[in-house]
Order: C-alpha cells, then structure tokens, then sequence
C-alpha cells in the first residue's frame, strides 16, 4: 500500500487527507480492523517511536497512551502490586503479561487524559492486554503485530470498527524529515539521539549517588519528553510516568501541572480513596471523574447534598488538604525530566513537594547554580545531560 485516503485531516472540513511516502515506497503499515484518521495516525506514529526507544533502552515491553499527539501516560512492563491494580482497575484480571502491565500503567497514570486514547505497544499484542484495551475507552492501537486471539478481541470491539495498526517494526524512516505551514515546507533532520545511561554521567549536585533504579526513571521521563509537545516535564516513579506536563508556554507551569498529575496519581493510592463506596454499576468514567474532583479543591461539587447520592451509597467525608498534605509527604524517590533547562530555581521548590529525588535536565541556564542550590537543600540528585529535547 502506497498511499491511504484519510475522511479527512485535523478538521472534518480539511479535505482531502492522505497518508503517503513522498519516494513512492510501501507505507510500512497495515490497517488490519477500522479507519483511522489523520489525529490518530500522529499519534500512533509518534507513539509507536516512543515505546520503541522505551524497550530498546530498558529491554522491557513498553507501552504508551497518546491524546492530541501528547503522551497521557508511558510505561515499561513491571509488574503490578496490589494497590496498583486496584486503581487501574485490574484487580479482576488475574496475572497479567509483562505487556498488559505496561499498558495498565500508562492507562491509569492518568486515566482522565487517557480516556479516547491511542494505544502504541512495542511487542506483538498479547490476549491479556487485548482484553484490557476491550474495555477501555479508546480510538485504536498500534503494535508490531497481533496474535490470533488477541486480534479476534480487538476486532470485536466498537462494533468490528475499532482501529488496530501493524507496524512493521524493522521500517527505518529517512533521515531528514520535512512538514509544511502555510505553504512552507521546513526540513530538519531527524531527532534520532540515543537515550541511554550515559547522558547521566555529569552528576551536578552535591549528592552523586544514582541508582540503577532511578537510571531507568530518567531515561523513561526523557524519552516520553522526547515525543512530547514542548514545553514538557515529565515525572516518573517505578518504571512509569505518573505525570506529564505538556504544551506550557512557561516552564514552571509544566512543572505544576505535571506534579499536580503526579499527586493525584499518588492521592489514588490513599486509604481514603480506595475505600470510597461507589454505587453499584457505576460507568468506569464516571468512577475516574468522581475521583479526580473528591482529591481535588471542587470536592463539595460532587459531596453536596442531591450530588453524592448518584455516586456513593453513602456520603464520604471531605478529604481534607491537611490529610492529603500527609500522605503526599509519603511519597518518595520520584524522577523528573525536563526537555530544556530549568530558569528558576522554583521548578525544583514544586518538584520537591511531589517527593521527586532524582533529576535530569540540559543545563545551560543563567542560573544554574540556583537550581543546583536548591537540588542541594532537598538532598536531591541533578544529572546535567547536555541535551534538549524540543518536540513541535
């Protein structure tokens, strides 16, 4: 296939939509169920890049969960404790496979962004992780291939409808990569630089000591800011982001928006929210969306009298801030990337209240050595990669 008519582009009134290679060649894809558009092929494409350096990197399965050509979540295949299945709402799945674990937590990272998802896998789709994607709300996967039952599943979803992508995972794209705005056409060769343990050599800080453990981290938050809309930070904790801040035109708000994911993330795992008593056969969107509002500061939105009685069988009491203060204070040894220098050092002052240990930037700022005083009144870990990580 050389060339795939799209409905059409970002908009339904950008006609005609294509996807095509410019030197005439096969597409290295093929559509095996529905008709994925223009957003979901960016998507999928970006994601399918991103799980790949993710398992070449770690040498585990890897997942990820894109919306507007952003990551909502990115994981490598750990496997799940007891909590985490509970608020991925997996606990009735039994064991899962490695892959299904990577996709369970790049799902439930965030699972208000998450939902309408596009999927990238960068191992064959097994049944386990099929079956998790049935369930979810989302537009469609892409993995370099399917087994029989595994497809059989996925094709069964959204009426035969649903989009499921193989890609072939031995394409390798030209090397230098062009796109057009307003007429224009910008050509740049392609940001094909490795992350690895090596960009983390230059310890700037005064504590040095980096685990193999937190390695991992870093390279998983630089390589999701890798194919992330910049400005971005990213934080991650035990082999998945657990928040991502996107598209800020300031980089502190990046910093504040993915911490506050990060939080809530973390807030998920608090006796207080897992022992909410949800009304039977509650739609998993509106569990996720009552969660979301009780942890955050419109709580009596969804506690008011006539409100709480749709969700809970009984009214849970407000989940105070002073509450929600402790059990954050709980969380420790958090990883944070960053695709450009940190200007202030006030990043490092919101990171620090999300338990963030261990950090990895470009370095080059005015300031740096405030950000590297700050690293070293939290007792943090800063790695100066060199490296910027810019993705428009």
């Amino acid at each position: 296939m050389k060339e795939l008519e799209l409905k059409y582009g970002c908009n339904p009134n950008q006609k005609p939509s294509r996807i095509f290679m410019e030197n005439g060649g096969e597409l290295p894809i093929r559509v095996l169920s529905g008709r994925p558009g223009y957003i979901n092929f960016l998507d999928a494409f970006n994601g399918w890049q991103l799980v790949r350096e993710l398992k070449a990197a770690t040498g585990l399965p890897a997942a990820a969960s894109f919306k507007h050509v952003s990551p909502a979540g990115a994981a490598v295949g750990l496997p799940l404790d007891e909590t985490l299945k509970k608020i991925y709402w997996v606990d009735d799945m039994g064991d899962l496979s490695p892959l299904a674990c990577a996709y369970a937590r790049a799902r439930g990272a965030d699972r208000m962004s998450s939902f309408g998802d596009f999927i990238s896998l960068s191992d064959v789709c097994d049944a386990d992780t099929a079956r998790m994607i049935k369930r979810e709300v989302s537009d469609g996967v892409i993995a370099p291939g399917y087994t029989d039952e595994a497809l059989e599943i996925l094709k069964s979803k959204k009426n035969g409808n649903y989009n499921v992508i193989a890609m072939d995972p031995d394409y390798v794209p030209a090397a230098a990569e062009k796109k057009q705005v307003y007429g224009i056409t910008f050509e740049q060769g392609r940001n094909d630089l490795l992350v690895d343990r090596a960009l983390l050599g230059n310890i700037v800080t005064e504590h040095k000591e980096l685990p193999d453990s937190a390695k991992v981290d870093l390279m998983i938050s630089l390589i999701t800011l890798k194919y992330t809309q910049s400005n971005s930070v990213c934080y991650v904790k035990d082999g998945q982001a657990i928040g991502i801040g996107a598209g800020q035109q300031s980089r502190v708000h990046c910093t504040r928006l993915a911490g506050q994911k990060a939080d809530n993330w973390f807030l998920r795992q608090s006796p207080q929210v897992l022992e909410l008593p949800f009304v039977d056969g509650i739609k998993r969107a509106d569990r996720d969306n009552a969660i979301d509002v009780y942890i955050g500061e419109e709580y009596m939105d969804i506690l008011a009298d006539g409100a709480w009685q749709r969700i809970f069988k009984e009214k849970p009491p407000v989940f105070t801030r002073e509450e929600k203060r402790a059990w954050l204070d709980r969380m420790q040894g958090v990883a944070l990337g960053s695709d450009a220098f940190f200007p202030f050092g006030d990043n490092i002052e919101r990171a620090h209240k999300s338990g963030v240990m261990y950090v990895a930037q470009p370095g080059g700022s005015v300031r740096d050595d405030q950000v590297i005083e700050t690293c070293n009144r939290y007792g943090m870990v800063m790695a100066f990669t060199g490296i910027r990580l810019f993705h428009h």
